[in-house]
């Protein structure tokens, strides 16, 4: 009988410790996404800066920004090998890798995003191309606008472990942030159409307020993935 209730006792530990293992796996992983989105986060910061040389033509400061901007990227594409290294050692113990994965991707073309404005608005400031005042001041409230869609969803990321309900009121804010990037995106759109600059800077400055929108996208998708990982958290 005692070799019987011991032989429970096994069972039960080792059905214990999976779970034990899995919430641990889930913390490691979730540590080390924190640490690549708050470098994209730091990247992102520096958009409206540079915009803000634009604005000021501030050449020699928006190259030192550029430059900035550049090693931050590495240190984006570094950060991000590192989360794909630790979910490849946490092993199939962990069933939401691929979130995380999906949650990682997402956030680092958010970077590249960023670092593709950058170069187009030093492109047009080194070969002296004229921009309207007011298409740089819409510029920078788009820029802004954007930077909050991207804070709002480090707020999302933070109550990750505080359960989906949390996460979802958050995942909402983010959405209500697009949106707006969405709409000054449109209107400024229109407005550099009807600016009749010439063919280069304009090329250009559609570039960068596509990047500008798709990086605010992004963003809504990557609260989409939050919301996934909140149910497994």
């Amino acid at each position: 009988m005692l070799e019987i209730q011991t032989a429970f006792s096994r069972v039960e530990e080792n059905l214990a410790f999976p779970a034990e293992t899995e919430r641990r796996v889930k913390r490691r992983a979730l540590n080390v996404s924190g640490d690549h989105f708050r470098k994209v986060l730091d990247l992102t910061r520096l958009t409206p800066q540079i915009i803000d040389c634009f604005l000021k033509n501030d050449k020699e400061q928006a190259r030192q920004l550029f430059n900035i901007v550049r090693s931050k990227e590495d240190e984006v594409d570094e950060a991000k090998r590192l989360v794909s290294r630790e979910l490849a050692e946490i092993g199939a113990i962990l069933l939401s890798r691929e979130d995380f994965v999906r949650f990682t991707n997402l956030t680092s073309e958010i970077a590249d995003f960023c670092e593709g404005v950058a170069f187009r608005l030093l492109e047009i400031m080194e070969h002296d191309w004229s921009v309207p005042l007011d298409i740089k001041e819409d510029l920078l409230r788009l820029s802004e606008a954007v930077l909050e869609a991207v804070l709002k969803l480090r707020e999302t990321m933070m109550v990750l472990s505080y359960g989906s309900t949390k996460v979802m009121e958050k995942a909402k804010d983010v959405e209500i942030a697009e949106r707006v990037v969405d709409e000054l995106y449109r209107k400024l759109e229109i407005k550099l159409l009807s600016s009749h600059l010439d063919f280069p800077p304009l090329i250009l400055l559609r570039d960068v307020l596509q990047l500008l929108e798709d990086s605010a996208d992004k963003a809504e998708d990557a609260a989409d993935a939050a919301r996934i990982l909140s149910f497994i958290m």
